[in-house]
């Protein structure tokens, strides 16, 4: 099966000052990634903040993304590392009653350090795909210590008719190339990142997530546009501007900064909630020089 090559923002969440939820900021945001063309995954535990959503806000976030962006571009849930299969399940079918193309499964993450062994990696991800039957994706993150094993991958895809993409985001190369090999003509494969997005494509696979597209959408999204339309040139002019994007972001902050950027921009950013504290005036006068610098089109005054 051929799948176009495609890329998704793992999209802020937005909030006041004073830390409450910012949904006419996030409605804002929305509609402009909506146009910059990239796919959006919300409620995130990183770019998003979603260990710091309380239960309410983690539904309308995702209501709210269903209503602005469906039909538009791809809409998913991502949500937060799970605890135990059955908080996974309970998102999954929260986010595909209010609407969403798809989920993100998260590995398990036990806490306290602690890893599953290979059974209870399984058990883990066999008890949540057997219980829901919407569009999946699985993520395989090394925010928990471990990879997925390929062997196991590919039999959660013959086995679940309904797992549509599996989110790699690993630095092993080589793993990446054994999941596209295993897995790849029948499900999508994204890299968590930009850094590895051109190495996923020469491989096989789709495409990049990417938390840089909350600032500039649609300069990440023409990375995988030109790919498809063998455009190299432009790709390659793109890529090497997320890429310098990225760092300048995550050497400074990351999100904190991120959204500090885009309110001295005058576009939809808010402010991080705590624990996470802005940024300060010196970094982002620093970070700003430096985007601008990139001259990125949709980001000139």
């Amino acid at each position: 099966m051929v799948h176009p090559a495609s890329t998704y923002v793992i999209s802020i969440t937005p909030f006041t000052e004073d830390g409450a939820f910012d949904e006419s900021a996030f409605r804002a945001h929305l509609r402009r990634m909506a146009a910059g063309g990239v796919g959006v995954y919300v409620g995130g535990g990183g770019s998003g903040e979603g260990y710091t959503l309380d239960e309410a806000e983690t539904r309308r976030v995702v209501e709210v993304a269903v209503e602005e962006l469906h039909g538009k571009v791809p809409v998913r849930a991502m949500g937060v590392e799970p605890r135990l299969a059955g908080d996974m399940i309970r998102y999954i079918r929260m986010a595909a009653s209010l609407g969403v193309d798809a989920c993100q499964v998260y590995s398990l993450d036990q806490g306290h350090g602690h890893r599953p062994n290979e059974a209870e990696v399984e058990a883990y991800f066999t008890d949540i795909l057997s219980a829901v039957d919407s569009p999946c994706v699985i993520s395989t993150h090394q925010s928990v210590g471990y990879q997925v094993r390929v062997p196991l991958l590919k039999k959660l895809v013959e086995q679940f008719d309904h797992v549509i993409g599996i989110n790699s985001s690993h630095q092993d190369h080589g793993y990446l190339a054994r999941i596209i090999e295993a897995v790849g003509d029948r499900v999508t494969v994204h890299v968590g990142g930009p850094a590895q997005g051109l190495l996923n494509l020469s491989l096989g696979g789709q495409g990049f997530l990417t938390s840089e597209a909350n600032l500039a959408p649609a300069l990440c999204a023409s990375v995988t546009k030109a790919y498809d339309a063998g455009d190299i040139s432009t790709m390659m002019t793109a890529f090497g501007k997320v890429v310098r994007l990225s760092d300048v972001l995550y050497r400074n902050g990351g999100i904190r900064v991120t959204k500090a950027v885009l309110n001295h921009l005058g576009l939809p950013g808010g402010y991080p909630r705590k624990p996470q504290l802005p940024v300060s005036e010196e970094v982002l006068t620093a970070v700003a020089a430096a985007v601008e610098k990139l001259d990125v089109p949709e980001l000139r005054e």
